[in-house]
Protein backbone atom coordinates (compact mmCIF):
# COMPACT_ATOMS: atom_id res chain seq x y z
CA UNK A 1 0.00 0.00 0.00
CA UNK A 2 2.42 2.26 0.87
CA UNK A 3 4.69 1.98 -2.19
CA UNK A 4 1.45 2.19 -4.53
CA UNK A 5 0.64 5.88 -2.73
CA UNK A 6 4.11 6.46 -3.20
CA UNK A 7 4.42 6.39 -6.80
CA UNK A 8 0.81 7.85 -7.02
CA UNK A 9 2.02 11.05 -5.02
CA UNK A 10 5.06 10.90 -7.70
CA UNK A 11 3.04 10.33 -10.93
CA UNK A 12 0.71 13.56 -9.68
CA UNK A 13 3.93 15.87 -9.06
CA UNK A 14 5.16 14.72 -12.55
CA UNK A 15 1.83 15.39 -14.51
CA UNK A 16 0.47 18.46 -12.26
CA UNK A 17 1.50 21.66 -13.48
CA UNK A 18 2.46 23.42 -9.72
CA UNK A 19 0.61 26.70 -9.16
CA UNK A 20 2.00 29.81 -7.00
CA UNK A 21 0.90 32.50 -5.62
CA UNK A 22 1.54 36.08 -6.52
CA UNK A 23 5.21 36.82 -5.38
CA UNK A 24 6.21 33.42 -4.28
CA UNK A 25 9.01 31.62 -5.53
CA UNK A 26 9.09 29.78 -8.38
CA UNK A 27 10.45 26.99 -6.96
CA UNK A 28 11.14 25.30 -3.30
CA UNK A 29 13.99 23.89 -3.42
CA UNK A 30 17.36 26.29 -3.16
CA UNK A 31 17.62 29.58 -4.63
CA UNK A 32 21.20 30.62 -3.92
CA UNK A 33 22.62 30.14 -7.11
CA UNK A 34 25.76 32.58 -6.81
CA UNK A 35 26.78 30.15 -4.00
CA UNK A 36 25.81 27.15 -5.77
CA UNK A 37 28.00 28.39 -8.93
CA UNK A 38 31.03 28.43 -7.00
CA UNK A 39 30.78 25.40 -5.66
CA UNK A 40 30.35 24.19 -9.17
CA UNK A 41 33.73 25.83 -10.56
CA UNK A 42 35.58 24.95 -8.23
CA UNK A 43 34.29 21.16 -8.29
CA UNK A 44 34.95 21.38 -11.94
CA UNK A 45 38.67 22.56 -11.70
CA UNK A 46 39.73 20.13 -9.57
CA UNK A 47 37.70 17.63 -11.92
CA UNK A 48 39.71 18.96 -14.93
CA UNK A 49 43.23 19.51 -13.06
CA UNK A 50 42.40 15.51 -12.11
CA UNK A 51 41.56 14.37 -15.90
CA UNK A 52 44.79 16.54 -17.52
CA UNK A 53 47.32 15.81 -15.21
CA UNK A 54 46.41 13.01 -12.85
CA UNK A 55 44.27 10.76 -14.84
CA UNK A 56 44.77 7.58 -12.22
CA UNK A 57 43.94 9.09 -9.47
CA UNK A 58 40.38 8.84 -8.23
CA UNK A 59 39.70 11.60 -6.20
CA UNK A 60 39.78 14.33 -8.25
CA UNK A 61 37.17 12.82 -10.42
CA UNK A 62 35.12 11.89 -7.63
CA UNK A 63 34.82 15.62 -6.49
CA UNK A 64 34.36 16.63 -9.82
CA UNK A 65 31.01 14.60 -10.12
CA UNK A 66 28.92 17.07 -8.21
CA UNK A 67 29.57 20.11 -10.85
CA UNK A 68 27.18 19.21 -13.87
CA UNK A 69 24.22 18.74 -11.75
CA UNK A 70 24.58 21.47 -10.05
CA UNK A 71 24.95 23.77 -13.08
CA UNK A 72 22.10 22.11 -14.32
CA UNK A 73 20.43 23.11 -11.71
CA UNK A 74 21.35 26.68 -12.13
CA UNK A 75 19.56 26.36 -15.52
CA UNK A 76 16.60 25.43 -14.46
CA UNK A 77 16.47 28.26 -12.11
CA UNK A 78 17.38 30.41 -15.11
CA UNK A 79 14.81 29.17 -17.42
CA UNK A 80 12.11 29.36 -15.12
CA UNK A 81 13.42 33.35 -13.87
CA UNK A 82 15.03 34.93 -16.53
CA UNK A 83 13.43 37.55 -18.65
CA UNK A 84 14.59 37.21 -21.90
CA UNK A 85 15.58 32.57 -22.37
CA UNK A 86 16.98 33.77 -26.39
CA UNK A 87 19.81 35.98 -24.88
CA UNK A 88 20.59 33.29 -22.45
CA UNK A 89 20.83 30.28 -24.77
CA UNK A 90 23.26 33.19 -26.77
CA UNK A 91 25.47 33.48 -24.37
CA UNK A 92 26.14 29.71 -23.37
CA UNK A 93 26.00 29.27 -27.16
CA UNK A 94 28.88 31.71 -27.05
CA UNK A 95 30.60 31.01 -24.50
CA UNK A 96 30.37 26.98 -25.86
CA UNK A 97 32.03 28.48 -29.36
CA UNK A 98 34.63 30.48 -27.57
CA UNK A 99 35.79 27.70 -25.20
CA UNK A 100 35.94 24.40 -27.87
CA UNK A 101 39.73 24.94 -28.62
CA UNK A 102 40.74 25.51 -25.77
CA UNK A 103 38.54 21.96 -24.31
CA UNK A 104 40.35 19.98 -26.91
CA UNK A 105 44.24 21.62 -26.47
CA UNK A 106 43.31 21.33 -22.86
CA UNK A 107 42.39 17.17 -22.71
CA UNK A 108 43.93 16.44 -26.16
CA UNK A 109 46.42 18.17 -27.22
CA UNK A 110 48.13 15.50 -29.17
CA UNK A 111 45.24 14.73 -31.55
CA UNK A 112 43.70 18.43 -32.15
CA UNK A 113 42.25 17.96 -35.25
CA UNK A 114 40.37 14.10 -34.56
CA UNK A 115 39.10 15.61 -31.46
CA UNK A 116 37.66 18.62 -32.17
CA UNK A 117 34.17 17.60 -32.22
CA UNK A 118 34.20 15.95 -28.69
CA UNK A 119 31.77 18.63 -27.89
CA UNK A 120 32.64 20.29 -24.32
CA UNK A 121 30.42 20.79 -21.63
CA UNK A 122 28.94 24.15 -22.37
CA UNK A 123 27.75 22.37 -25.39
CA UNK A 124 25.75 20.32 -23.18
CA UNK A 125 23.83 22.86 -21.43
CA UNK A 126 23.33 24.60 -23.99
CA UNK A 127 21.29 21.89 -26.01
CA UNK A 128 19.64 20.60 -22.45
CA UNK A 129 18.36 24.13 -21.83
CA UNK A 130 17.32 24.76 -25.56
CA UNK A 131 15.16 21.04 -24.65
CA UNK A 132 13.91 22.42 -21.74
CA UNK A 133 12.18 25.42 -22.82
CA UNK A 134 10.85 23.93 -25.64
CA UNK A 135 9.22 21.56 -23.11
CA UNK A 136 8.57 24.63 -21.26
CA UNK A 137 6.88 26.30 -24.54
CA UNK A 138 5.28 22.97 -25.45
CA UNK A 139 7.29 23.35 -28.42
CA UNK A 140 7.75 19.23 -29.06
CA UNK A 141 9.75 19.40 -31.92
CA UNK A 142 12.21 21.63 -29.85
CA UNK A 143 12.79 18.89 -27.20
CA UNK A 144 13.10 16.60 -29.54
CA UNK A 145 15.32 17.66 -31.91
CA UNK A 146 18.09 18.90 -29.01
CA UNK A 147 17.50 15.51 -27.23
CA UNK A 148 18.40 13.29 -30.47
CA UNK A 149 21.12 15.61 -30.97
CA UNK A 150 22.74 15.85 -27.43
CA UNK A 151 22.12 11.93 -27.34
CA UNK A 152 23.48 11.11 -30.48
CA UNK A 153 26.32 13.16 -31.00
CA UNK A 154 29.74 13.37 -29.08
CA UNK A 155 28.51 15.30 -26.58
CA UNK A 156 30.03 15.52 -22.85
CA UNK A 157 27.36 13.67 -20.25
CA UNK A 158 25.12 13.14 -23.44
CA UNK A 159 21.52 13.38 -22.27
CA UNK A 160 22.01 13.32 -18.72
CA UNK A 161 21.82 17.79 -18.59
CA UNK A 162 18.16 16.38 -19.97
CA UNK A 163 17.16 14.29 -17.28
CA UNK A 164 18.61 15.97 -14.68
CA UNK A 165 17.04 19.15 -15.82
CA UNK A 166 13.33 16.99 -16.14
CA UNK A 167 13.50 16.52 -12.44
CA UNK A 168 14.29 19.62 -10.88
CA UNK A 169 12.10 21.48 -13.49
CA UNK A 170 8.86 18.86 -12.72
CA UNK A 171 9.71 18.73 -8.93
CA UNK A 172 10.20 22.37 -8.70
CA UNK A 173 7.61 22.33 -6.28
CA UNK A 174 8.20 18.96 -4.04
CA UNK A 175 11.81 18.81 -3.13
CA UNK A 176 11.61 15.45 -1.28
CA UNK A 177 10.21 14.26 -4.70
CA UNK A 178 12.75 15.53 -6.69
CA UNK A 179 15.62 14.84 -4.26
CA UNK A 180 14.29 11.24 -3.89
CA UNK A 181 14.18 10.53 -8.09
CA UNK A 182 17.45 12.32 -8.59
CA UNK A 183 18.87 10.22 -6.14
CA UNK A 184 17.09 6.79 -7.32
CA UNK A 185 19.16 7.72 -10.65
CA UNK A 186 22.81 6.40 -8.91
CA UNK A 187 21.63 2.93 -7.38
CA UNK A 188 22.72 1.61 -10.88
CA UNK A 189 26.59 3.13 -9.76
CA UNK A 190 26.39 0.07 -7.19
CA UNK A 191 27.78 -3.22 -7.31
CA UNK A 192 29.36 -2.72 -10.84
CA UNK A 193 31.97 -4.87 -11.82
CA UNK A 194 35.69 -4.01 -11.02
CA UNK A 195 37.96 -2.61 -13.54
CA UNK A 196 37.54 1.29 -14.13
CA UNK A 197 40.29 2.46 -11.89
CA UNK A 198 38.55 5.72 -11.04
CA UNK A 199 35.55 3.48 -9.17
CA UNK A 200 35.47 3.02 -5.93
CA UNK A 201 35.35 -0.72 -4.06
CA UNK A 202 34.21 -1.15 -0.67
CA UNK A 203 34.04 -3.75 1.94
CA UNK A 204 33.78 -5.77 -1.86
CA UNK A 205 31.39 -3.30 -2.92
CA UNK A 206 32.40 -1.32 -6.70
CA UNK A 207 31.26 2.06 -6.57
CA UNK A 208 31.42 2.88 -10.00
CA UNK A 209 32.86 6.88 -10.05
CA UNK A 210 29.55 8.81 -11.27
CA UNK A 211 27.95 7.89 -8.27
CA UNK A 212 29.59 10.71 -6.51
CA UNK A 213 27.32 13.41 -8.07
CA UNK A 214 24.44 12.10 -5.60
CA UNK A 215 26.26 14.23 -3.04
CA UNK A 216 25.48 17.39 -4.55
CA UNK A 217 21.33 16.76 -3.42
CA UNK A 218 21.65 18.58 -0.20
CA UNK A 219 23.02 21.64 -2.39
CA UNK A 220 20.28 21.40 -4.86
CA UNK A 221 17.28 20.23 -2.42
CA UNK A 222 17.96 22.41 0.62
CA UNK A 223 18.14 26.03 1.05
CA UNK A 224 20.97 28.15 1.67
CA UNK A 225 20.88 31.68 2.47
CA UNK A 226 24.55 32.67 1.60
CA UNK A 227 23.14 35.33 -1.19
CA UNK A 228 26.80 36.15 -2.64
CA UNK A 229 26.99 38.90 -5.47
CA UNK A 230 28.87 37.91 -8.16
CA UNK A 231 28.87 39.59 -11.80
CA UNK A 232 27.35 36.26 -13.99
CA UNK A 233 30.00 36.97 -16.26
CA UNK A 234 32.64 35.54 -13.99
CA UNK A 235 30.98 32.00 -14.31
CA UNK A 236 30.70 32.32 -17.94
CA UNK A 237 34.58 33.09 -18.23
CA UNK A 238 35.73 31.46 -15.96
CA UNK A 239 35.47 28.40 -18.37
CA UNK A 240 37.54 29.37 -21.07
CA UNK A 241 39.79 30.69 -18.86
CA UNK A 242 40.30 27.60 -16.85
CA UNK A 243 40.93 25.59 -20.05
CA UNK A 244 43.02 27.58 -21.20
CA UNK A 245 45.39 28.21 -18.05
CA UNK A 246 45.69 23.91 -18.30
CA UNK A 247 46.19 23.84 -22.18
CA UNK A 248 49.09 26.05 -21.73
CA UNK A 249 50.35 24.00 -18.76
CA UNK A 250 49.83 20.97 -20.57
CA UNK A 251 52.35 22.85 -23.72
CA UNK A 252 54.77 23.70 -21.06
CA UNK A 253 55.22 20.28 -19.38
CA UNK A 254 55.22 18.25 -22.96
Amino acid sequence: MTAKLTLSRIRTVLTTPPTFEAGAPRLRTNLDTNFLKLIAIFAMLIDHIGGAFFPEAGWFRWVGRIAFPIFCYCMTVGLLYTRDIKKYLFRLGLFAVISQPFYVLAFHPHDFVAQFTNWNIFCTLFLSLLAMYGLKERKWWLFLAALFVVSWWNFDYSGMGIQYMLIFYLCRNHPAVGAALYCAQFITCLGVTPGDPLSLTVGGLCIDWSFFAVFAAPLLFLPTRLDLKIPKWVFYAFYPAHLAAIAVIQFVIS
